[in-house]
């Protein structure tokens, strides 16, 4: 159970260093991992909107890093774990499976970025769900 709750972490931190990535290094950094050129424009520009929307993101990564972290029992238990990771696998997962849905809302993102990034949400949502089925299930059995 554990493993699966470090594997996720792991991903979300590195997931939110690479966001961290292109409000540092700018424009490139949004074009290469596929943000679309709006964004990267944006950022050329000086908007600040790609920087809010990039450390949203960033953030929410780096919290559900560290639910999987409380989870594997390597930090304090964080409040309402059990509902936080079910809903952190939710969303990675419902990410996942929606992006046809969602592509037309984001034109401007590459289809390398929506493959790339749904495959990489259903990993990460797949372990957490994993680490939690196994973590409810261990709880019941104690009680």
């Amino acid at each position: 159970m554990k493993k699966y709750f470090i594997f996720g972490a792991v991903c979300c931190f590195i997931a939110a260093l690479l966001h961290i990535g292109c409000i540092i290094f700018g424009p490139d950094w949004y074009r290469f991992l596929g943000a679309g050129e709006q964004m990267a424009s944006m950022a050329e520009a000086g908007h600040i909107e790609p920087t809010i929307v990039t450390s949203i993101i960033a953030l929410v990564l780096m919290v559900w890093g560290l639910y999987g972290l409380s989870a594997a029992g390597i930090i304090f238990r964080l409040p309402l774990q059990k509902l936080a990771l079910g809903l952190i696998s939710g969303v990675l997962i419902f990410r996942a499976l929606a992006f046809p849905v969602l592509m037309p809302s984001f034109p401007e993102n590459s289809l390398s970025f929506w493959i790339i990034s749904s495959l990489i949400c259903l990993v990460m949502g797949t372990s957490f769900a994993i680490g939690t089925w196994a973590l409810i299930k261990s709880e019941h059995k104690t009680s």
